[in-house]
């Protein structure tokens, strides 16, 4: 789908969302980027009758989101500017997307195979297509896979304002990309907003479905040999629904995810920032409730559109 209609269909969910909000929001303009509410400290969620009640979470920040109405359910410190990990590699693949087919011969530079953290074992000098890096990245987090993409679309600073022009034009404001794979880098940042945000512009492109739903494949490595990759995503092999994630662990970030799952016309976005590195349960209990939740409550915030 193009970026135009994405924006567009997307414009128009937020149209006929923003009057639901509250009568506030709908008739004087948000001082806070998705309903001044969501300005407020703490978790906020509005208690219905006829939804359960929001399950405990150790995360510093969190969403629970309808992607398709984008309406927020609850939250936590949802702009709270932090350093993202992993999760930044979604930032990667969509602003990517645009510039990188699948069938893209990319060769590996010195700087991707000599990364640190997770790799999926780049060569230097071996050509690679865009779609096994793409795969590397979202399926075991390979930081040397999105080094590589980042190679791909002009490399360095180059790359970067590629990735902080997408998030402008996605209105992830909280978003500063200083690297392709998001480990730790001075004025890095991002927010379970942005992130879902992000995650819902992925969710929109089948590209980006089809690698995040991926639970193996297989990847190159030299003199024509080839080994099994794995997801990181452990709800995808668990989670009845679940379309996929993506998460991230460092140690100035402590443990982060975003990731969705669709039960019937319903399709629930949750992201966690700042959280303990077993954090699946309480995604979880997040999911669950979001499930439950969705259409018995007021929300406290939208999603808004991209920019067209």
């Amino acid at each position: 789908m193009a970026r135009t209609s994405v924006a567009i269909l997307l414009a128009l969910i937020v149209a006929t969302l923003a009057p639901t909000v509250g009568s506030a929001d709908a008739t004087t303009p948000a001082t806070t980027l998705g309903g001044s509410y969501l300005a407020a400290r703490g978790t906020l969620v509005h208690p219905a009758a006829d939804a359960p009640a929001l399950p405990p979470t150790t995360a510093t920040s969190f969403i629970v989101a309808d992607a398709t109405t984008g309406q927020i359910l609850a939250a936590r410190n949802v702009h709270s500017r932090l350093a993202p990990a992993s999760t930044l590699k979604t930032l990667t693949a969509v602003t990517a997307f645009q510039w990188l087919s699948g069938s893209t011969q990319v060769v590996g530079s010195r700087g991707a195979a000599g990364v640190e953290g997770t790799q999926v074992g780049i060569n230097a000098g071996q050509a690679y297509t865009a779609k096994q890096l793409f795969t590397a990245m979202l399926v075991m987090s390979a930081n040397d896979a999105a080094v590589s993409i980042g190679d791909a679309i002009g490399g360095g600073q180059t790359a970067l304002s590629k990735m902080n022009a997408e998030a402008a034009h996605l209105q992830a404001r909280d978003t500063v990309a200083r690297t392709t794979n998001g480990l730790d880098a001075p004025g890095q940042t991002s927010s379970a907003y942005d992130l879902a945000l992000i995650f819902r512009a992925g969710l929109a492109n089948p590209r980006f479905r089809y690698y995040i739903s991926l639970r193996s494949a297989d990847f190159p490595l030299a003199n024509g040999k080839s080994y099994t990759i794995y997801t990181h995503d452990r709800l995808l092999n668990s989670y009845p629904g679940m379309i996929g994630g993506k998460n991230g662990y460092t140690i100035a970030a402590n443990a982060s995810f975003v990731g969705a799952a669709k039960r019937g016309s319903h399709t629930i976005i949750v992201a966690v920032m700042r959280d303990v590195p077993n954090f699946w349960p309480e995604v979880t209990s997040l999911l669950d409730w979001g499930f439950a939740a969705d259409g018995h409550m007021q929300p406290v915030g939208y999603l808004v559109a991209p920019r067209r």
